[in-house]
């Protein structure tokens, strides 16, 4: 857990999920990054991907501790380029990998094995934590 946190977090849609579903490790990590002062960062995609609109109180408060990321032409392009060299069509999950590649975070996931995937494509090593 502290491997995690010390380095910063970013969140893929599976952890927002894990959020609103009240998962322990998922509300302790984030707990943790926050009591450190490093926000968690959520990439705009992952956002979309995981709001439904309905009254979501749980996510709601959880992503008041975080800071989304725009994306923005200069990371759409980036995030492209990854997509393409790990081969890889899930543009959201590539915008995670991106993201902490880009600000050396480690990656709150429910899905590692994607997320693995795109950074071995990279040739970089991501902490990845499951949820």
């Amino acid at each position: 857990m502290t491997d995690a946190v010390s380095a910063g977090l970013a969140y893929d849609t599976g952890a927002l999920v894990a959020a609103e579903r009240d998962d322990r490790l998922t509300w302790a990590l984030h707990h943790a990054a926050l009591k450190r002062g490093i926000p968690p960062v959520v990439p705009a995609g992952v956002l979309a991907e995981g709001w439904r609109g309905g009254p979501q109180p749980k996510l709601s408060m959880f992503l008041r501790g975080c800071h989304v990321q725009e994306l923005t032409q200069e990371r759409a392009r980036a995030v492209g380029a990854l997509a393409a060299q790990a081969r890889h069509n899930d543009i959201v999950d590539v915008s995670v990998v991106e993201l902490a590649i880009r600000y050396r975070l480690a990656v709150l996931t429910s899905d590692p094995v994607h997320i693995k995937k795109i950074a071995d494509a990279a040739a970089v090593s991501l902490t990845v934590q499951s949820v």
